[in-house]
């Protein structure tokens, strides 16, 4: 496993496992079974309603807490600082946890304008010890500008939505001029045709690997964290077998010629979208 280390050093590895969508008892056995895999950082959120479902899965696993590495996201309606505050602490109780290892910002809602107060919050959050690391989720360069002129301080990681068809190569470009660590959310596009691709598929007979495989290496390659979700045993380590090769600098580019400019799933600007 490889590994990436943030602007507050903070060591992440190179793969992480989302848990969107995972909810309940079949979500805690596939969070459960991804901990048994091998995966050491989970992705959640409050808006996903499955915090309690990550924190049974950590106490069922059995493996040591400080060697797992849990974030979560605050949601557009508790954007004002108490309310982040108390956010971030109804978190910690509903996973039954003392701390957070990151915790972002899950989007601008730059109509209601209140993200620099969260982020505020947050570093309060960091320096009161209920986080380790504070970043963002969605959040374009003109966000993390203002957020370093207001506050001096810039986000550890900004999670986006990257994939083949959309790979933010302006925004990962600004992240890493700025020592930001950008992570994938929907790295393998939500289960689009991206791997019928004929570049995918062939760069997947020279490799003997599965296209999922060839776009998650193209995605470390690229600098990126990618966070990819599954609930069955096979793709889950699947998805780790990712570091016993290497695509050429040609055939990242080959893969990067795939994006578009209208490639995002569900049109979701963060220059304008807003969920809360």
């Amino acid at each position: 496993m490889e590994n990436f280390q943030l602007n507050d050093g903070l060591v992440l590895p190179a793969i992480g496992f989302g848990t969107y969508k995972l909810n309940g008892s079949l979500g805690v056995n596939a969070i459960t079974s991804a901990l048994y895999n091998g995966y050491r950082y989970l992705d959640c959120a409050f808006n996903y309603e499955n915090e309690g479902a990550v924190g049974q899965a950590i106490k069922n696993s059995g493996i040591s807490r400080g060697k797992i590495i849990v974030a979560s996201k605050l949601p557009g309606r508790h954007h004002r600082y108490q309310e982040a505050i108390q956010t971030i602490q109804e978190s910690l109780f509903r996973m039954n946890l003392d701390y957070l290892d990151l915790y972002l910002i899950h989007w601008p809602d730059p109509i209601q304008d209140q993200y620099v107060e969260a982020w505020q919050a947050l570093i309060d959050a960091q320096k009161f010890g209920l986080v380790r690391s504070i970043g963002v989720s969605n959040f374009l360069p003109t966000h993390l500008e203002r957020l370093e002129k207001e506050t001096g301080i810039l986000p550890s990681i900004n999670q986006v939505e990257l994939h083949p068809y959309f790979n933010q190569e302006e925004q990962r470009k600004y992240d890493q001029r700025h020592g930001i660590l950008t992570q994938d959310w929907s790295p393998l596009a939500r289960g689009r045709a991206v791997t019928d691709e004929k570049v995918i598929t062939n760069l997947a007979a020279k490799y003997n690997k599965k296209p999922q495989q060839i776009i998650l290496r193209w995605e470390i390659q690229l600098k990126t964290m990618p966070i990819p979700k599954s609930s069955t045993n096979e793709h889950q380590k699947s998805n780790l077998e990712l570091f016993d090769f290497q695509l050429t600098d040609s055939e990242v580019e080959e893969i990067n010629q795939l994006t578009r400019s209208n490639g995002r799933n569900k049109n979701q600007d963060p220059a304008v979208y807003e969920e809360f």
